[in-house]
């Protein structure tokens, strides 16, 4: 059985999306876990934080939970035309666990979900190029919420079963 993390970048609506994402692959018969990056309140990543702490304990607890699993999905706002610094937050930290930055995301499949105000598209655009970049296979379809886009549940299926079929 697959296990999937949700990864969510923002409460409200995103948290909502997330949510029913879950719903879609508990039905698909895989396993799932939403990861709220906010409610976890990390410390901003600075590399003189690093050099004189160390890493934190609760980033190496979250490096070591992700790398349990087998894919992702990012559902993050644009903020910006880019992504949430919650989100460039976790992803700098845990790239700093271990010897190789990409080790937790690399070769493993991620899909892109948003539901955001400006229409989530560069938003996307900026995920995506973070994910590629640290060696994941990110999903060419996306799943765009926003109020003028309602969520479609049959388009949320199909993407999960295809990054089920790819991971």
């Amino acid at each position: 059985m697959k296990n999937i993390a949700i990864l969510v970048a923002s409460v409200n609506k995103n948290m909502e999306l997330a949510l029913n994402i879950q719903k879609v692959v508990t039905e698909l018969e895989a396993k799932s876990e939403v990861i709220n990056l906010v409610a976890l309140d990390l410390p901003m990543y600075t590399s003189i934080i690093e050099d004189e702490k160390g890493i934190p304990k609760e980033i190496n607890d979250l490096a070591t939970r992700l790398q349990t699993f087998d894919a992702f999905i990012i559902v993050s706002p644009e903020y910006n035309g880019s992504t949430p610094p919650v989100l460039n937050n976790a992803i700098a930290w845990v790239s700093r666990v271990g010897d190789d930055f990409r080790a937790i995301f690399n070769q493993k499949f991620v899909a892109i979900a948003t539901h955001s105000g400006g229409g989530g598209i560069r938003g996307n655009d900026a995920v995506r190029a973070i994910f590629a970049y640290i060696g994941s296979n990110v999903l060419s379809r996306e799943i765009i919420n926003n109020y003028s886009k309602p969520y479609k549940k049959d388009t949320v299926e199909s993407i999960v079963k295809e990054l089920i079929a790819y991971s």
